[in-house]
């Protein structure tokens, strides 16, 4: 049943794109309006030499509730990860993963000095309970920092040195862990039940695939918003756009704190490791945090994050990857075939929740996106779906 309200999302991100896919199966046919020439937000991929770089080392887990209920994962034709991690230090090389479901990471697990064997027990035990405990559960735990959580379970210096601080500082983006606990569990528990993929087309046709699905959604690109209470948006092109209710998904300069990261693609001469492999840099004083070789090429293109916050110019900071490369990983880089500067990679968030609360800057506009909820990608999605619900539901009551 089509429903004549004017709509206006926002923010073509993939929060923005799931709200429009919530409006339309509802009957609704809303107006995405963009700042960029294209949708993705922060999930993005360039081509360069029909090589796909995603703007980050950015992976899809496919536990999330909302990717399973949202996404079409067969047709996205996923590359998948090897659960675990090869960690790299002074030349030297060992791999941790999950034997029950890679036998082959069983014996190089045990032998790892990574840890104690009372530390892999422990893991597996983590991971266990975790599948056993519901999302509602972890998200209404006791809050603290990924760190003293470690530490109150149990685990060695070793194995969180080692380990989990150069595993999830990537995943997080920050080196101390004082991400929330409940975050830690929540994305434990998604690795634990499902696999680490990336689309062979790169990130960003998950966004290219939720905009293909939409047919009674317009889309405004290169638009820059101003929107008030007043039901009209006004733009920086001087246009004013006339609308029932806005769905945000940008949020304002002073409401979000934001973690930034550099990535770097590097082509090599040889495959130093295996595609689907996460290498972990594990030296604190590195810049290089985590490598991968990308699934999709032919020749090697290694890429890789860099987390820590510098003071140094791009190039220098390049150089002193290369030589961290070199000396922890025996990795020789040749052309730089890329580099992105993500300034605002993740919402740095305090409390961190899965329970969408409408909010917004007016009466008549509610605020969606990751940072609403926590930086997750399943938060994006949540936050599209639920503001989209909020906002049929405000619409019926006026």
């Amino acid at each position: 049943m089509e429903k004549t309200a004017n709509i206006t999302i926002i923010g073509a991100g993939v929060s923005g794109l799931l709200a429009a896919k919530t409006l339309e199966e509802k009957g609704y046919s809303p107006t995405v309006v963009e700042a960029t020439e294209a949708v993705g937000g922060r999930v993005k991929t360039d081509f360069i030499d029909s090589v796909p770089l995603d703007h980050g080392f950015q992976v899809l887990l496919t536990a999330y509730p909302m990717v399973q209920k949202h996404l079409n994962l067969e047709a996205l034709n996923l590359n998948y990860f090897k659960p675990g991690a090869l960690l790299f230090s002074n030349g030297k090389r060992e791999r941790i993963g999950d034997p029950l479901r890679d036998f082959s990471a069983l014996w190089p697990t045990l032998v790892s000095k990574a840890g104690t064997f009372k530390d892999k027990w422990k893991i597996f035990k983590l991971s266990q309970q975790l599948k056993r405990t519901s999302l509602n559960d972890i998200f209404a735990s006791k809050e603290t920092t990924t760190l003293a959580f470690l530490q109150d379970y149990g685990f060695t210096d070793s194995i969180i040195n080692n380990f989990f601080k150069p595993f999830f500082t990537g995943i997080f983006l920050e080196e101390e862990l004082r991400t929330s606990s409940r975050m830690f569990q929540f994305v434990f528990k998604m690795f634990g039940e499902g696999y680490a993929a990336v689309p062979q087309n790169g990130i960003g046709a998950v966004a290219e695939q939720l905009k293909n699905s939409l047919k009674q959604t317009t889309f405004q690109f290169n638009t820059t918003v101003n929107f008030s209470a007043t039901g009209k948006i006004a733009t920086e092109k001087g246009e004013t756009i006339t609308t029932d209710a806005v769905l945000c998904s940008a949020p304002l300069q002073s409401e979000v704190a934001w973690k930034s990261c550099h990535n770097f693609y590097f082509e090599t001469a040889e495959w130093a490791i295996e595609p689907g492999i996460i290498g972990l840099l594990t030296a604190p004083e590195t810049y290089a945090n985590n490598i991968n070789y990308l699934f999709q090429t032919k020749t090697p293109i290694l890429s890789v994050t860099v987390v820590k916050e510098s003071t140094h110019a791009v190039t220098d900071l390049e150089q002193l990857v290369r030589k961290e490369l070199k000396l922890h990983c025996a990795i020789e880089t040749g052309r730089l075939v890329k580099h992105y500067h993500i300034k605002k990679a993740l919402p740095d968030l305090e409390n961190i929740r899965q329970d969408f609360t409408q909010k917004g800057n007016s009466s008549n506009s509610i605020s969606i996106g990751d940072y609403t909820l926590n930086g997750s990608l399943n938060a994006a999605m949540q936050s599209g779906e639920a503001g989209a619900c909020a906002v049929m539901n405000q619409l019926q009551h006026t």
